[in-house]
């Protein structure tokens, strides 16, 4: 016999899927959920919650379920790949906002990433990426004046690879990463359109040129539910 809240989940994921309930609209209350149903308000949270974990709605506090556009890009983890390039693979007409580019001397953290000297000079770039209206990555990037003499807002509007590889033929070979999931900062929620979210996605990049130099240190930070983070994997058999 199927529980009662798999089967309120079940018809709530079917409306949602067949577009009967829009997204960005309010599910009703608790209370409206419950009667329409007659069961219990535990059995209607049983319900929310699995809708919330299978991506169906984002519960904010003091509003209710907000229904979410489940459409989610494909980000290659294991690849190397523009913020541009995924935007042509996507069909999409992002939006790239240049927030901040200026040259400073490395202090602390960033010198440490970048393994600098106190010699070195660093262009800071801080850009939002805009997708459908909304503002969904915060891309922040650190470069070492070493290996790139002159950066325009021009170029990190359009795209800083292209730059580095057509304009100052660098040899971009391999990067590090790493992948976390952070509270959102001030700066994220002032940057992004995170309202209803409590955790953004964060990307380091650590990338190096074909004789193995670290020449760019980035954080690339994901509102959660606009992205599917893919990989390829192969069985060795040692």
């Amino acid at each position: 016999m199927t529980t009662k809240y798999l089967m309120i989940f079940s018809e709530i994921a079917e409306q949602i899927e067949s577009g009967a309930i829009s997204t960005h609209t309010l599910l009703p209350s608790e209370n409206e959920l419950k009667d329409r149903f007659c069961t219990s308000r535990e059995t209607i949270r049983k319900a929310l919650t699995l809708l919330s974990q299978k991506g169906y709605i984002q519960k904010i506090r003091g509003k209710g379920s907000l229904v979410i556009d489940r459409s989610k890009f494909d980000f290659p983890v294991s690849g190397l790949v523009s913020f541009k390039e995924l935007a042509e693979k996507i069909g999409s007409r992002p939006r790239t906002i240049v927030n901040e580019l200026s040259l400073l001397k490395p202090e602390g953290y960033i010198k440490q990433q970048l393994q600098l000297s106190n010699k070195d000079s660093v262009w800071k770039i801080m850009r939002t990426r805009e997708i459908g209206g909304k503002k969904i990555i915060l891309d922040k990037d650190y470069l070492n004046k070493k290996y790139v003499p002159e950066l325009t807002k021009e170029i990190c509007e359009d795209s800083i690879f292209d730059y580095l590889e057509k304009e100052l033929n660098l040899s971009i070979s391999f990067a590090k990463k790493e992948i976390l999931v952070e509270e959102p900062s001030i700066e994220d929620r002032e940057l992004l359109d995170l309202e209803g979210f409590h955790n953004v996605v964060v990307i380091k990049n650590y990338v190096y040129l074909d004789d193995a130099s670290l020449f760019q240190y980035t954080e690339s930070r994901h509102r959660p539910d606009k992205f599917r983070f893919v990989d390829f994997a192969r069985r060795s058999h040692v």
